[in-house]
């Protein structure tokens, strides 16, 4: 395969992005990966429905930057001695064979290849001398800005690149450093690897926000739901969104933990003028939890509620039937005592008594539907027929 460099103006231009068609299914939100029992450290889990990996790779320094899409593993060995900065990109988890032999040349630690692998893995950083593995969680609002979608990303940073593992070949928050790259904005191409690896963390933990603002959305329009026409439905909706608020936390709690090591961390591969960037990292990550648990609280007292506001539904209708039972009551009485059948009843001989009675009970039944509507006993249902 011929590979031709891609100079400023068109670097990154070239996306071959191909769409294809997956089954929805429902995503546990709960698993983290586990080896099987009894299997070897370092045995790489690919699963049956991974994407076929694909490398990028970008090379680039103060006066340049390259780009080559498909590259192969030997491709990449004369990157390795140079002077410029590489990232190189693998998109997808499938083909174990390329996955190897990237582990091969670049000497990677079986294990450290085995856990950005497998998926999913707990957030976490693991420093294997002359090299510094990252692992964290990736989320995207879902496409019917319902829910999330999340997709692992592993960093392995060396001394002159940056390796990073994604689970899928797809549009991502990545896009914003491969265009200060090729546009030579800001300090990226003239600081090292671990620059480049903080702007790619910070751009993971920023893609949090817009996901955490589509659930406050979510939840002030089910609590508006909720107070004025309450259903069975905003019940399913409390617990889906509890649910997916503690996956997020989930994976928000342990990258707290993986930013703190960055921070206070003496890695020699982060220098200490970069290392100050990975503070803003951390203050980015206790920003999500503050909100988090905000969410979560707002989403547990929404169950209160909806408590709450079927309580005050059953109460309006238990309150209409026992003024209709109220009206009936007199009513019944006078029905009943005139329907005894005793012989000897002076009204009943009366050629008037009929409608006597009759007015007698209308006359009731108006009185007391007068006296319920100056108490304020009719204002509920008025006003629930308005809204």
């Amino acid at each position: 395969m011929t590979q031709s460099p891609v100079r400023d103006s068109e670097l990154l231009d070239q996306r071959d992005l191909e769409e294809e068609e997956e089954e929805e299914e429902e995503e546990d939100y709960f698993d983290y990966f586990y080896d099987e029992p009894g299997s070897e450290p370092g045995t790489l889990s690919i699963e049956p429905d991974a994407k076929p990996s694909r490398i990028v790779l970008i090379d680039y320094d103060a006066d340049h930057a390259v780009r080559k899409v498909d590259v192969t593993p030997n491709a990449l060995i004369p990157y390795l001695g140079t002077n410029t900065i590489s990232w190189m990109d693998v998109q997808g988890l499938g083909s174990e064979k390329i996955l190897k032999q990237v582990g091969d040349i670049f000497k990677l630690h079986p294990l450290l290849l085995e856990d950005v692998v497998n998926v999913p893995q707990r957030p976490k950083v693991e420093d294997y001398n002359e090299q510094l593995m990252i692992i964290v969680q990736m989320v995207r609002s879902a496409s019917d800005d319902e829910g999330f979608e999340s997709e692992q990303v592993g960093f392995v940073l060396g001394a002159k690149y940056l390796l990073t593992f994604q689970e899928e070949e797809i549009e991502d928050c990545f896009d914003i450093v491969r265009d200060r790259i090729r546009g030579n904005q800001g300090k990226v191409r003239q600081s090292g690897p671990d620059y480049l690896a903080y702007l790619l963390l910070d751009s993971i933990i920023d893609g949090y926000f817009p996901v955490l603002e589509n659930y406050g959305d979510r939840i002030e329009m089910l609590e508006d739901q909720i107070v004025l026409h309450p259903d069975n439905s905003n019940l399913e909706e409390i617990y889906s969104i509890r649910r997916e608020l503690l996956s997020l936390r989930r994976s928000i709690w342990p990258l707290r933990n993986v930013t703190d090591i960055l921070v206070r961390g003496r890695s020699p591969l982060i220098s200490p003028d970069n290392q100050i960037y990975f503070r803003d990292c951390y203050d980015h990550v206790i920003q999500l939890l503050d909100i988090v648990e905000t969410y979560r609280e707002l989403s547990s007292s929404l169950m209160d509620v909806y408590l709450s506001s079927m309580s005050n539904k059953m109460n309006e209708v238990m309150q209409l039937l026992t003024v209709i039972s109220t009206i009936f009551i007199p009513l019944t009485f006078i029905a009943g005592l005139y329907g005894m059948n005793f012989k000897y009843m002076p009204e009943l001989e009366g050629r008037w008594s009929y409608f006597i009675a009759l007015g007698g009970m209308a006359a009731i039944a108006g009185g007391l539907i007068f006296f319920f509507w100056r108490r304020g006993w009719f204002k509920p249902f008025y006003a629930v027929k308005k809204d």
